[in-house]
């Protein structure tokens, strides 16, 4: 029987006494991509933090290559990104140096990765001067750094015009081409051709 590298199987998760979601259950494998979609409050953020190991599970296993893929916790956060609602750079830190301290911790080469992201002008740029879109190109590019097999991306778009959204599709195709896998909650369309969806 063939084991997909990520599975779910019935998660559950209580938040402040309440469920945030139940019963959900989904497989992705090398070069899949996969959709959260659901009303505001029906549980993805809660899911993506579920998957990256940050909070727990009320019931459900999570596989990773058939073996629980919870029980060594800093190997399962090697081989994930995530990504949430906040930016999480430094104001004061020019946009190249917010990467070069990702970079320090997981490899890859600062200049390729701005440039993945339209930003190479703005390397030297305080954080704190970058519009709300630019600091949430720039959280992004943090993608291009290193690589981990699963990205978890919570509303990557947030904050986006057309023109920068369309900047993420060579990026998550070449992730997925090398085997990548992208799980994403979004309210929104990703250049993500073929996608899957899971409603919540």
């Amino acid at each position: 029987m063939e084991v997909s590298l990520f599975e779910a199987q019935e998660l559950a998760c209580w938040r402040a006494e309440r469920p945030a979601f139940d019963c959900v259950s989904f497989a992705i494998d090398r070069g899949d991509a996969l959709l959260l979609k659901g009303a505001n409050g029906a549980g993805k953020s809660s899911l993506l933090r579920v998957l990256a190991g940050l909070l727990p599970r009320a019931a459900g296993r999570l596989l990773w290559d058939g073996a629980d893929a919870l029980a060594d916790l800093p190997a399962h956060g090697a081989r994930l990104r995530y990504l949430g609602h906040q930016d999480a750079l430094k104001p004061s830190l020019s946009a190249a140096e917010n990467l070069a301290f990702y970079a320090r911790l997981h490899g890859g080469e600062v200049g390729e990765a701005l440039e993945a992201l339209h930003l190479g002008a703005l390397a030297d740029l305080p954080a704190r001067v970058l519009s709300s879109g630019q600091k949430r190109r720039l959280a992004l590019a943090r993608l291009a750094l290193g690589r981990a097999p699963l990205w978890l991306l919570d509303e990557p778009s947030v904050g986006l015009d057309a023109a920068s959204v369309e900047t993420l599709g060579p990026l998550f195709a070449r992730h997925r081409a090398a085997g990548g896998m992208v799980i994403a909650a979004t309210h929104l369309p990703l250049p993500l051709p073929d996608a899957r969806e899971l409603r919540l």
